[in-house]
């Protein structure tokens, strides 16, 4: 195992770690395994595609099974992109304070505006989601705020000529937060704080490893997410 994989495996580590560090708070620890993917098909179109399975534990025990695609178009090249897409999820819940669960389907279709700038080295990304919520009979409709930054990490290299000098790591972190309105009833419906760590594999894919707590209107919860994102 090289030093970038050492470290990479400590962070991993650590993050493993935070439901000890976290269990002041009234909440359960569970896990999200990610994969995100964006096809480019020429300089305006793209198709998204992504799965999400989300455990109550932080090993087993499905929450949720997300499926999410859609087609983007960029109205500015690599920074501002409209998508209409679609999600099918089926989600798990407990019956009370049983250990029964019972299978609840939903159906989403969404529309977004994800806009991305830099403020010197640190990379921003504004994403505006409006959701079409097809719950078993019931319809409901979301808005959703989502605010990102990713943060490159420099390392020093040595330089006989200039001395030390700070270049580019594939490592960097990564945090969001975002927020969920429902149209009626009431408002809130929570809200995600995450931070991790993040690993630039090749100049395609890239994988994070982070803490996540998702906070409702009476209670919250924590996950621990690994992310993977591929570009092709």
């Amino acid at each position: 195992m090289n030093k970038k994989q050492s470290v990479f495996m400590i962070a991993l580590a650590f993050m493993l770690m935070l439901p000890s560090l976290a269990q002041a708070q009234d909440s359960e620890f569970g896990n999200w395994l990610v994969y995100i993917g964006s096809k480019k098909l020429n300089t305006k179109w793209n198709l998204h595609n992504e799965i999400q399975y989300r455990n109550y534990n932080a090993i087993g025990d499905l929450e949720q099974l997300l499926l999410r695609t859609g087609v983007g178009y960029n109205l500015t090249e690599n920074n501002n992109n409209l998508l209409l897409g679609y999600g099918f999820i089926a989600s798990e819940n407990y019956v009370g304070n049983t250990d029964d669960k019972t299978t609840v389907n939903e159906h989403r279709i969404f529309q977004q505006f994800t806009a991305k700038q830099k403020v010197g080295k640190i990379g921003l990304t504004h994403r505006y989601r409006f959701e079409q919520r097809f719950v078993e009979s019931d319809f409901k409709a979301r808005l959703r705020y989502f605010l990102a930054l990713k943060i490159p990490l420099a390392k020093a290299k040595t330089s006989e000529e200039d001395g030390e000098e700070q270049l580019p790591s594939k490592f960097y972190l990564s945090a969001y937060n975002e927020i969920f309105l429902n149209t009626k009833s009431s408002a809130f419906d929570r809200n995600r704080v995450y931070g991790g760590l993040g690993y630039q594999l090749s100049k395609n894919v890239r994988i994070e490893a982070g803490y996540m707590n998702q906070i409702f209107e009476t209670s919250s919860r924590d996950q621990f997410n690994l992310i993977t994102f591929v570009n092709f």
